[in-house]
């Protein structure tokens, strides 16, 4: 197959587009639309979000040292996309969107969106100011999880939650399920076994 080279760009494609929900020390509270988030680390449990200094939500976080991921759902999308697009310096995305901040359970400040399925509530451990945008890495100090997405064993099923995914400007919800991690290299039960 014949390939363009281009220069230089972010094309790592799809991402989770998350709500990002934030609040400081006088009571102010937003939700900014994040799509460059990522897991940084699994042991101590540590995510990172990328924003604008510009971004009304940038003071709020690097002001307080802590915010919430709110994992979307095709339910959320519509709000998901109108928090990114308007401010918090213009509106209360709260009220706009009828949404619920509700508390973490381990933040002082930063309340999760009762809405979202999952909700990761982190503690800033750094700021890298990169260029165009300042990286915030974090720590994940615990995670709400709707009680509707456990399975009879008490497990996530996340393919529940019809979550949605963005890509090159567009929103996808997830759907066909192709496998499971590690699948590629699982050996199969030997046929006819487990049958009489």
């Amino acid at each position: 197959m014949a390939k363009q080279v281009w220069r230089g760009g972010n094309m790592l494609y799809p991402l989770p587009a998350v709500m990002v929900s934030c609040a400081n020390a006088a009571g102010e509270k937003n939700i900014v639309t994040v799509a460059w988030a990522g897991t940084v680390c699994t042991n101590p449990p540590m995510l990172s979000i990328s924003l604008r200094p510009e971004r009304h939500s940038y003071g709020i976080i690097r002001e307080s040292g802590e915010f919430v991921v709110n994992l979307v759902t095709a339910r959320l999308q519509r709000a998901c996309d109108w928090c990114g697009v308007r401010s918090g310096r213009d509106f209360d995305k709260w009220k706009e969107c009828r949404l619920t901040p509700a508390p973490a359970s381990s933040l002082e400040l930063a309340p999760i969106i009762a809405e979202s399925p999952v909700s990761l509530e982190c503690a800033v451990r750094d700021v890298l100011e990169l260029g165009s945008h300042h990286l915030f890495i974090a720590d994940v100090r615990a995670v709400q999880v709707e009680e509707d997405l456990l399975d009879a064993r008490g497990r996530l099923d996340l393919a529940r939650a019809n979550l949605t995914a963005y890509s090159h400007g567009e929103y996808f919800e997830l759907g066909r399920r192709l496998g499971s991690f590690g699948y590629s290299v699982r050996k199969r039960a030997p046929r006819g076994r487990g049958r009489r």
